[in-house]
């Protein structure tokens, strides 16, 4: 079966047709931000700490889609960044719940509730918002790197 590049476009989402909304300087930061938060994460040996800012990243991350789709409310009401992804940003649905669902480990883990969370699920969470920070990006139409984490300098 032949696909045209046009409707291969459409699937993907790389139609050049297809005007995608800037990514304002607000999200840029937010991605900057989740970036510098995946850093931390990847370079400390504690589970908890490891977990929160992973959690902390995706967060961020979900945030810069609702900076570049979303336009300021009227109301002063708190809304949930989880609960308002899925309403801009459908193809994220699935992460929202996903992220949402370990928003109470990341707390308890901020709390400093050292069985909060395994060294194994802060493993699995960093890898997922590594994930999750790539497909936005790629979503908003942003060159994605891979995240390195800072590493210390070596004594001689």
């Amino acid at each position: 079966m032949s696909i045209t590049v046009s409707r291969l476009a459409r699937v993907t989402g790389d139609d050049p047709m297809v005007r995608r909304p800037p990514v304002v300087s607000a999200a840029r930061e937010l991605l900057g931000t989740a970036r510098h938060d995946l850093a931390k994460a990847a370079a400390t040996t504690v589970a908890t700490e490891r977990y929160a800012a992973a959690h902390l990243a995706a967060l961020r991350t979900a945030a810069a889609v609702l900076a570049v789709r979303t336009r300021p409310a009227a109301t002063k009401r708190p809304r949930n960044v989880w609960s308002m992804l899925p309403q801009v940003a459908p193809e994220l649905t699935e992460w929202a719940a996903f992220f949402a669902a370990g928003a109470s480990k990341r707390a308890a883990a901020e709390a400093g509730l050292s069985r909060a969370v395994t060294p194994r699920e802060a493993d699995d969470l960093l890898r997922d918002a590594q994930t999750f920070l790539a497909l936005v990006e790629t979503t908003l139409g942003l060159d994605h790197q891979p995240v390195l984490p800072h590493l210390a300098p070596r004594a001689s």
